[in-house]
């Protein structure tokens, strides 16, 4: 079984930063991609930003040049880097990651972190 495991939510003041951490663990064999979303009560979940297994990345446009999505293959985790926040960007965030595990390595399935509450408010 593999499980992720997010830390570094928060309330924070507009223009404030956070970074956001997700660790996976248990029986991973190899993790392609990683990604971040999230959610806000009656609205649909969002992706916010993926990175693959060569470091490649992409942002939703509203967060770009704010937001910065990294991991750690070493670590299995993934991070969020999250500056000049808005008071929009208030939600639950939630990581994703694709793993095959050690169990069925020739298979992969997408897992996904509790959630972590950000809220930017003055």
């Amino acid at each position: 079984q593999v499980q992720l495991v997010e830390s570094g939510g928060g309330l924070v003041q507009p223009g404030g930063s956070l970074r956001l951490s997700c660790a996976a663990s248990g029986t991973v064999f190899r993790i392609w991609t990683m990604s971040w979303h999230r959610q806000v009560p009656g609205r649909q979940r969002e992706l916010v930003a993926t990175i693959d297994t060569d470091s490649g990345t992409e942002h939703l446009n509203s967060v770009k040049g704010r937001f910065t999505i990294s991991r750690d293959n070493a670590k299995n985790t993934v991070y969020l880097q999250m500056n000049n926040l808005e008071p929009e960007d208030t939600a639950v965030y939630y990581c994703n990651m694709r793993v095959s595990s050690t169990i069925h390595v020739a298979r992969a399935y997408d897992y996904w972190g509790q959630g972590t509450q950000v809220t930017v408010s003055s």
